[in-house]
């Protein structure tokens, strides 16, 4: 079976030149959604991978459609070959159902993955150039004034033992991670029990 997927970025865009192309391709079900490139909560792509089966293509307009990032839309392709399932692009000479759009698919990946290797050499040279010159990378041990006194207070209602964790979070409007890391920072003992949350 094959399905069509269309993405735009907005409600105000409209995606019925992806749907004609793809109706024209032949997809048997198209399914279209609104979400930003960059976005990673993507409830009708999830849907779409967990209802194809072995022998059942994707098509896309574009590849960009698909995939957020080269590595995203690497790892979604091979997730996608793994479970026996195609992708075609039609702007794009990806398909995957062929041996010559599984060639070109491959590269895609090496170049990826040759991206990837450069970023962390790159990376680590900076890092090594800096340590060098006396300097270390990273966030300055500590907390700034403002932490600091928020740190003071998470330390004071949790030893009380009046409020849970979690209103406690509430009451201070940070994350129970940034409570419990106040309070080693206070070096206080955090009970294995609290009240129920």
């Amino acid at each position: 079976m094959k399905f069509g997927y269309t993405r735009v970025s907005t409600s105000e865009q409209n995606s019925d030149l992806q749907k004609d192309q793809l109706l024209a391709e032949g997809c048997d079900e198209i399914v279209c959604e609104v979400a930003s490139g960059v976005k990673t909560n993507r409830p009708i792509l999830e849907d779409l991978l967990g209802k194809v089966r072995e022998g059942d293509v994707i098509v896309v307009w574009k590849l960009d459609r698909l995939g957020r990032s080269l590595k995203h839309l690497v790892d979604l392709v091979n997730m996608l070959m793994g479970k026996g399932v195609g992708l075609k692009s039609l702007q794009d000479p990806i398909d995957t159902t062929s041996a010559q759009g599984r060639l070109v698919f491959n590269i895609f990946a090496s170049l990826a993955e040759f991206e990837r290797d450069l970023i962390i050499e790159r990376t680590h040279a900076g890092l090594s150039a800096a340590r060098a010159r006396g300097r270390t990378g990273g966030r300055p041990k500590g907390l700034n004034e403002s932490a600091k006194k928020k740190a003071l207070a998470a330390e004071a209602l949790y030893v009380k033992g009046d409020m849970s964790v979690n209103e406690i979070s509430e009451t201070l409007s940070i994350s129970k991670a940034t409570l419990y890391k106040y309070l080693r920072y206070q070096s206080v003992a955090i009970n294995a029990i609290k009240k129920p949350v």
